[in-house]
């Protein structure tokens, strides 16, 4: 008789469900080390018959929306980012690197949503509690007095026991819950130190439910790994409403934020904020930042115009091409990606027959902002171009489009948009890839000079290919 096989134990990740047959320390799907565990034996689907509702159901017109109208937080930049303000009953996950300035910036927000200007004085003012599970209740009330965050109905709790933030709810009753930080949360109801993958989501979980059942607007903090994903179980951020990056060099006081996701607004908006010693405030037109002013142009500078989320912004790219005396030619970057520059010295090698094989180079962005966009591959061929041969472009000049590897010069989005910005600014020139000026049923505008047309006041010259940019850049007034 053929005996039975016995079935083999099934192992499954704890954050993503992946599943094996056998046990391994890195699960193969989301690479996280340690989270794959023995999965419970399979049995069958229970059958829930019906329960009573919390409430009924009732057509979509006629649901009342006006409790979940957004309220502004007293920092525009912060409520451009959010589509307007908070949400009352929504969950919001803030994350940022060590020291960048998080929790500043929360406290801010809980002294202006503790005494909103538009409230009339003789309503009831809405009281914030903001709980700190990283410093002591002192450090805090050291960084209020600093930043001028003191307020009759802002309280202050240094709690790391959830049962104990929920009795700071009952007694408090906030309409803000700011928690600084999830990872520091833990609970005795369940196994595990708090920062791990099952005290984040328990604790997640509980603050979540009471945002939903009281209409409170809560605010957690979030650390992030090395590799600047948010620590913990991915699950955390389908959880929340909305999720925020905290953004910016430490050696700088620009800090930006970003949504990632956001349920009650847009994800492609941008924040610019200016962080000093007296508190944080908005910067409104943050695009002077990031340009280095002369009165003489310097060979291996030009500047671009990118596009974070939907709004402009002017920054400059460096370039310093210099004889090498290793056998290996030095490549440094800072602000830019590392293997967009290597493919644009391969196309201006190649296409445009600019050697560099026995110089070193580098290539930076000022101000300390990141260029990510592929807008900026021309600005960057141009800078090292300029800096290669010993010629400066005119400072009222302005390039931007990708680069291929054949040399061509490709459509970025949002050409118009760019273009009004940098007139704003003073620029008469630009550089722009052939199309770019169309409009939106894709006829082309009028002009007079098929390579020459003007849009804000500037001249626009379009190209096909890095290397005609070249010429028409470094022949332009």
């Amino acid at each position: 008789m053929a005996k039975a096989k016995t079935a083999k134990a099934a192992y499954r990740c704890s954050e993503c469900g992946w599943q094996t047959s056998k046990w391994v320390g890195r699960c193969g799907e989301c690479q996280t080390w340690g989270t794959v565990t023995e999965a419970a034996s399979a049995t069958p689907a229970r059958v829930v018959s019906a329960g009573p509702v919390s409430t009924p159901a009732k057509p979509i017109g006629q649901v009342d929306v006006q409790n979940a109208q957004t309220r502004p937080t007293g920092l525009d930049e912060l409520d451009r980012v959010l589509g307007g303000g908070i949400v009352p009953g929504a969950v919001l996950l803030l994350a940022g690197e060590p020291g960048i300035g998080k929790s500043t910036l929360l406290l801010e927000v809980a002294a202006l949503a503790s005494t909103p200007p538009e409230i009339p004085r003789n309503a009831p003012a809405k009281r914030v509690l903001y709980v700190t599970g990283e410093e002591s209740a002192e450090q805090v009330r050291l960084r209020a007095d600093r930043v001028g965050a003191i307020t009759d109905h802002l309280y202050l709790a240094a709690e790391t026991e959830l049962s104990a933030v929920l009795g700071h709810v009952d007694t408090v009753e906030p309409a803000l819950l700011v928690v600084d930080s999830i990872q520091t949360i833990g609970t005795s109801e369940v196994d595990g130190a708090p920062g791990g993958v099952t005290q984040i989501r328990e604790v997640a979980a509980n603050l979540i439910r009471i945002a939903k059942e009281r209409g409170i607007t809560v605010v957690l903090v979030g650390h992030v790994t090395k590799d600047g994903a948010i620590a913990g179980p991915r699950l955390l951020e389908h959880l929340v409403d909305v999720v925020l990056y905290f953004e910016g060099d430490r050696h700088s006081r620009l800090r930006m934020i970003r949504a990632v996701k956001n349920r009650y607004g847009p994800t492609d908006e941008l924040g610019c904020f200016d962080l000093s010693e007296v508190g944080i405030v908005g910067l409104p037109d943050p695009s002077g930042l990031f340009l280095t002013r002369r009165e003489e142009p310097v060979p291996g500078t030009c500047v671009t115009v990118t596009l974070e989320g939907r709004r402009p912004l002017v920054a400059e790219v460096q370039a310093l091409v210099a004889k090498s005396h290793l056998p290996s030619p030095r490549r440094a970057t800072s602000g830019l990606d590392t293997s967009r520059v290597a493919m644009v010295l391969a196309v201006l090698a190649q296409r445009c027959k600019i050697s560099m094989h026995e110089q070193d180079v580098y290539v930076s962005t000022v101000g300390g902002v990141r260029l990510a966009e592929t807008s900026v591959d021309l600005a960057l061929g141009l800078a090292v171009a300029g800096s290669t041969v010993e010629q400066a472009l005119s400072s009222s000049l302005i390039a931007l489009g990708e680069v291929g590897l054949a040399g061509e010069v490709r459509v970025v989005p949002g050409v118009q948009r760019r273009l009004a910005e940098a007139a704003r600014l003073g620029f008469k020139h630009a550089v722009v890839p052939r199309g770019s000026l169309e409009l939106a049923d894709g006829s082309p505008l009028k002009r007079a000079d098929p390579q020459l047309s003007s849009y804000e006041g500037m001249k626009v010259m379009e190209v096909d290919s890095l290397q005609q940019a070249l010429q028409v850049a470094f022949t332009a007034p």
